[in-house]
């Protein structure tokens, strides 16, 4: 006998792709009137890509997708969704798309303030809260997380309703989030003084100043915490070191430099923070498989073919 729940399941996923199709109706990421909603289809699959994975629950409701934190691997598809608690530099590429069946997504962006104030009003702010883990996990689609998703995206087609609904829908969303496997690690970012909240506050200095010297102590003192127990816990979240975060900031904004600016590689180089050009040609080729100049001709005959 067919399980009414996966019957049900399947019925939602063919709903939400159908909504993402209407609404996404060529190939790329899509801004929508819902301003923390991005959706995304794809024709085909797509190479290795480097960038900023803000905090977001991401869902997959057609293909696949890698995407890779340092050195670890996560692999998702529609049976399962991506949240991410902290903004993290991820390097990932969709593995399955085609005209027939493509790749569908959709991107909610959840604000820290906003996690915050439900954390402050939850039953779940009183429970103790786990070590730091994490900021990135894989969970198994919950029906009613996907009922909420569905009923995101359906707004989109009565724009008059947006500024009301989406706030409350997008709440309920956080709610079954906080509710979720993944709760401890959405918790520590909502409440204050923790350690995961202190990392997230590290993390924020470190996108607004990473053109500046590295110094630990200084970050160390703008998280309240110690240098030795900053580096434990940052590494614990984001699978780096504090160091190993800056760079790969510096080297994702030269590369956007030279794209979006026409830059060169000297020039992107010292606007990031670097000053010895052979040391970040060396680094840029270890992060993006090639040196600069190479690299952003390859992204340019892309971007141009496409």
């Amino acid at each position: 006998m067919m399980d009414p729940t996966s019957s049900a399941t399947a019925d939602q996923r063919a709903e939400l792709a159908a909504l993402i199709e209407r609404f996404a109706p060529t190939s790329g990421i899509h801004a929508t009137a819902i301003p923390r909603l991005q959706l995304g289809r794809r024709h085909a699959p797509s190479d290795i890509g480097c960038g900023m994975q803000e905090a977001a629950l991401c869902l997959i409701v057609q293909g696949r997708k890698l995407v890779m934190l340092g050195e670890e691997t996560y692999e998702y598809d529609a049976s399962r969704y991506l949240i991410a608690s902290v903004d993290l530099p991820v390097s990932g590429r969709i593995v399955e798309a085609s005209p027939e069946v493509p790749y569908l997504s959709l991107v909610l962006k959840l604000p820290a303030a906003n996690i915050a104030a439900l954390v402050a009003q939850a039953e779940a702010a009183q429970a103790p809260l786990p070590l730091p883990s994490r900021g990135l996990a894989l969970s198994r689609f919950d029906p009613a997380l996907l009922d909420a998703a569905i009923r995101l995206v359906r707004l989109l087609a009565t724009p008059q309703d947006v500024a009301l609904l989406a706030p409350l829908i997008e709440q309920e969303i956080l709610y079954r989030l906080l509710r979720s496997e993944q709760g401890g690690m959405l918790r520590h970012i909502g409440i204050a003084d923790s350690q995961g909240h202190r990392i997230a506050k590290a993390i924020h200095w470190l996108r607004h100043n990473y053109r500046q010297p590295m110094r630990i102590e200084h970050i160390a003192r703008e998280a309240h915490m110690s240098p030795s127990a900053l580096h434990h816990h940052f590494k614990a979240v984001t699978a780096m070191s504090p160091l190993q975060y800056q760079k790969q900031l510096r080297l994702q904004e030269a590369r956007q430099l030279m794209l979006s600016e026409v830059m060169d590689a000297a020039t992107a180089s010292h606007r990031v923070g670097y000053e010895s050009p052979s040391q970040f040609s060396r680094e840029y080729s270890r992060l993006f498989g090639a040196p600069p100049g190479r690299d952003v001709e390859r992204l340019r005959r892309v971007g141009a073919n496409a």
